[in-house]
Parts: structure tokens; C-alpha cells; sequence
């Protein structure tokens, strides 16, 4: 118990930094994806940059472009925190897949409504915000719950730039104490309670969106 009352402040501490590069990040990344999504289209150059971009970022793992942004941008002038390029690196990385996400929810929703709600005299931004949206959410909520959670945990990498989140915290721990098993147990549970969090938060969203409730 005393050695897990000696822990316990720099987990608490750490598991806010944690919390609150995740989800700046995951957010920022969710707006940046439903945005590109919808600006760029289905066809044209956009859409093929949006296309390329999507490509690149899934292709490559967050550890590189983690080290792109916080140790190549410097070389042109601009200097970034270890934390300013975490949360950078975090969201430009997600927004990809949360991207992804969207553009699999749009593509679940039948043609015809569109069609049906122009013949109406519906116009595209209302069949789009009014018509389209409501489905395409509750289609992606999962997906964007799962995009989350991997958010968190993709965040555990920033420890390489010695950002004060959980890893880099039992890093630390571990190389001043000698001690493994409680470290490590705290930081498994520290990721499982985040996880349980976001996936409770989205079930509750489910199912009020599901009942009106």
C-alpha cells in the first residue's frame, strides 16, 4: 500500500495528460476527417489528394510521423513542444482513419434519399444535415468509438519525445525504483479505465440516439 500511495499522484497526473492529448487530438482529427471527407468530394484532384493522404498516413506508422513533425519541422523554422507535436502528429494521424470512418458511413445511406429529398425541393444542405447525417452517425458511432480507443492508446508512442503521459511516466518509475509489476499493472489499468470510458460514453450515445431517449 505505501508503494502504491508513492505512485499514485504521478498516475493521476499522467493519466490527465493522457486524457487530454487524446482527446484533442481524436476530436480534432474526427473534424479534420468529417471536413476533407465532405469537401473533397467523390471525384477530381481533391478527392485524389484526400486519396493520397489517406494512403500515406495508413501506410506508415505513427512513430515516423511523429519523428517527421517534431524532429523535421525545426529544419524549416518551425519549433513545436513535444507535446504541440504529439498533438499535431495525433490528429493528423486520425483524421485519416476517422475519415475513412465517415466516408463508409456516407456510402451506407441509399442514393435514392438524396434523390428523393431534391424532388421534394429539399436542397443539398439541408438533405445533408437534416436527412443524411442523422444515419450516417448512428452507422458510424462504433467505428468512431474503436477510432478512440486507439487513440489513447496510439498516444503511449509520444513517450519516445518525453511527453509526461502514462508510458513516459512508468518509464521513469521503472529506472528510478527497480520496481516492474505494480508500474506496469497501474498503466494497464490506467489504459483499460480510459478504454471502458470511451466505449460506455459510446453505448449511452447509441442507444439514446436509437430510443429518442
Amino acid at each position: 500500500m505505501t508503494e502504491l500511495a508513492q505512485y499514485l499522484p504521478a498516475y493521476i497526473q499522467a493519466l490527465g495528460v493522457t486524457l487530454w492529448i487524446s482527446l484533442c487530438a481524436a476530436f480534432g482529427g474526427m473534424l479534420l476527417g468529417f471536413a476533407l471527407n465532405g469537401l473533397c468530394g467523390r471525384r477530381g484532384l481533391g478527392f485524389r489528394l484526400w486519396r493520397i493522404y489517406v494512403w500515406v498516413i495508413r501506410g506508415t506508422p505513427f512513430l515516423a510521423q511523429l519523428a517527421v513533425i517534431y524532429f523535421g519541422l525545426p529544419s524549416i523554422g518551425i519549433m513545436l513542444s513535444a507535446v504541440e507535436a504529439t498533438l499535431l502528429s495525433l490528429m493528423l494521424y486520425s483524421a485519416a482513419y476517422f475519415g475513412e470512418i465517415f466516408r463508409a458511413a456516407w456510402n451506407n445511406i441509399p442514393p435514392g434519399q438524396r434523390e428523393a429529398a431534391l424532388a421534394n425541393n429539399i436542397s443539398t444542405v439541408r438533405c445533408f444535415w437534416h436527412i443524411q447525417t442523422p444515419q450516417a452517425v448512428r452507422f458510424a458511432l462504433p467505428l468512431l468509438g474503436n477510432q478512440f480507443i486507439l487513440t489513447i492508446k496510439e498516444s503511449a508512442v509520444a513517450s519516445i519525445i518525453t511527453v509526461p503521459e502514462l508510458t513516459m511516466t512508468t518509464s521513469q518509475i521503472v529506472a528510478n525504483t527497480y520496481s516492474y509489476i505494480l508500474p506496469y499493472t497501474l498503466l494497464i489499468v490506467s489504459y483499460w479505465l480510459l478504454a471502458q470510458g470511451v466505449s460506455m460514453s459510446i453505448k449511452t450515445l447509441s442507444h439514446r440516439l436509437r430510443t429518442g431517449e
